[in-house]
C-alpha cells in the first residue's frame, strides 16, 4: 500500500483494542467491513513506522456464529467451546483482510497468569518485540479455553484489562480502546439523559464520581467500568489511554496525529520511571553481573543491550527471567535488567561473542544477556530511596 506520513507524531508504539460490539453486526456476525476499515488504517500507520499491536475480542461471538449457540446454561463450558471454535473463524477473517494490505499477522493467546509468571513474561515480551521489529502485526486475545478463572470472575473483562497488561508489557505509548460509544460519561447515557461526556479524565482525582454503566448487550463481557479499570492500570505505568468510538471516520489516523477524539486519560507516571520502580522492586539480591568499561559506556550512553562479550564477572545465582543488578568494573551499580540466561549460563558465555552462545550452551535465548528493552539505568541512590 502507499506510504502515509504523520507530521509531528507523538506516538511510536500503539495498542489497539477492538471490542466485541464493534466487531459484530446486529445479527451477531463478524463485521468484516469494520475490520477492513481498521486494517487499512493500521496499514497506513505501519507504513509511517508506527508499531501496532491489536488486542481483539470477538472469538466467542464468532463461535456463536459458527455453532448457532445463543443460550448459555453452563456459561463457562459453553464459552470455552465458543471461544475455541471462534478463534479459527476470527483469525481467518483477520488474515484474509490484512493480506490485502501485505501485512503479516501472528496470533498470541494470553492469560493473566502468563503475564504474571516471570519466565512467561520474559518470553512474551521478547516475542512481541521481535514480531514488531520484523514488521509482523501481533493479534492478541484472552485464552478463554484455559482461562477458567478469568471467565468465571471476569478478571480481564472482555480483553480491556488484558490490553492494559499488554501495554505495560511492551511499554506502549498509547492504548486505544475502541467500542461503539463516544467515550466516557458521568453515568450511562442510555439511562440518564443528564449524563455528561468527559473529554479528559483524571483517575487520581477522588472527586471524580464516575458511575459508568455496563455493556448494553450480551455480546461482550466488558462495560465502561472495566475500561476505566484498564485505563487506571495502563496510565499508572506510563501509557496514555483513549476510549472512543471505532466507527468514527479514520479514527486511528486522527488519533495518531494527536486529534482530541473520545475520552483521554493521561499517564500518571512516565514509562521510564514506572519501569525503573518496578525493576528495583523485583531486583534479586542473590546475584549480579559485572561489566567492563566498554559495555558500561555502550549501555549508559548509547542505550545498547548487554552482550556476553562485555561481562567480566558473574556473582552469585539467578535464574533466567530474574531482574539482576549490573555493576561497573569498579563495583558501582549502574543498571538493572531482565536476564535472558541464568547465572551458570551467563558464566559460561561471559567474555565471548554472541555467535558462540549456541556452541557453548547447546541452546540460544538471544544474542543479548540483557536486551536493551529489558534494561534501565539506575544507581545506588535509586535503590536506597
Amino acid at each position: 500500500m502507499e506510504k502515509y506520513k504523520i507530521s509531528n507524531r507523538i506516538y511510536k508504539r500503539i495498542i489497539v483494542k477492538i471490542g466485541t460490539t464493534l466487531l459484530t453486526d446486529r445479527n451477531n456476525n463478524l463485521n468484516t467491513e469494520v475490520i477492513n476499515l481498521l486494517a487499512k488504517q493500521i496499514g497506513y500507520l505501519r507504513s509511517d513506522g508506527l508499531q501496532i499491536i491489536l488486542v481483539s475480542s470477538g472469538a466467542v461471538a464468532a463461535g456463536r456464529q459458527v455453532l448457532k449457540k445463543q443460550e448459555e446454561k453452563n456459561p463457562i463450558a459453553i464459552r470455552q467451546v465458543l471461544a475455541a471454535t471462534g478463534q479459527i473463524q476470527l483469525m481467518n477473517q483477520y488474515e484474509a483482510i490484512f493480506k490485502q494490505y501485505d501485512i503479516p499477522i501472528a496470533q498470541a493467546l494470553l492469560t493473566r497468569k502468563d503475564v504474571s509468571d516471570r519466565l512467561s513474561y520474559l518470553n512474551i515480551r521478547n516475542t512481541l518485540i521481535n514480531l514488531l521489529e520484523m514488521h509482523v502485526l501481533p493479534i492478541i486475545n484472552e485464552n478463554d479455553v484455559v482461562a477458567i478463572e478469568e471467565i468465571e470472575n471476569h478478571d480481564f473483562g472482555d480483553n480491556d484489562n488484558l490490553s492494559a497488561l499488554v501495554a505495560n508489557l511492551i511499554d506502549a505509548d498509547l492504548l486505544v480502546i475502541l467500542g461503539k460509544t463516544k467515550g466516557v460519561f458521568t453515568s450511562d447515557p442510555n439511562l440518564d439523559p443528564q449524563a455528561q461526556f468527559l473529554k479528559k479524565i483524571d483517575l487520581t482525582d477522588s472527586s471524580n464520581n464516575l458511575n459508568a454503566g455496563g455493556p448494553s448487550d450480551t455480546k461482550g463481557r466488558g462495560g465502561m467500568a472495566t475500561k476505566l479499570q484498564a485505563a487506571k492500570l495502563a496510565t499508572s505505568s506510563g501509557t496514555n489511554v483513549i476510549i472512543c468510538n471505532g466507527l468514527e471516520p479514520d479514527i486511528l489516523l486522527r488519533l495518531a496525529k494527536g486529534e482530541q477524539i473520545g475520552s483521554l486519560i493521561s499517564a500518571t507516571n512516565s514509562k521510564l520511571e514506572s519501569r525503573k520502580r518496578w525493576m528495583i522492586s523485583k531486583l534479586t539480591n542473590t546475584g549480579h553481573v559485572q561489566i567492563d568499561s566498554g559495555a558500561q559506556q555502550a549501555i549508559v550512553s548509547e542505550n545498547t543491550s548487554l552482550l556476553p562479550a562485555g561481562i567480566i564477572n558473574i556473582e552469585g545465582l539467578f535464574d533466567r527471567g530474574d531482574i539482576v543488578s549490573i555493576y561497573s568494573g569498579d563495583s558501582k551499580l549502574i543498571a538493572a535488567g531482565i536476564s535472558n540466561y541464568n547465572a551458570l549460563e551467563s558464566k559460561k558465555i561471559q567474555g565471548r561473542q554472541s555467535s558462540e552462545i549456541h556452541k557453548l550452551l547447546g541452546h540460544h535465548y538471544g544474542n543479548e544477556v540483557i536486551h536493551r528493552d529489558n534494561l534501565v539505568i539506575i544507581n545506588d541512590k535509586d535503590v536506597t530511596t
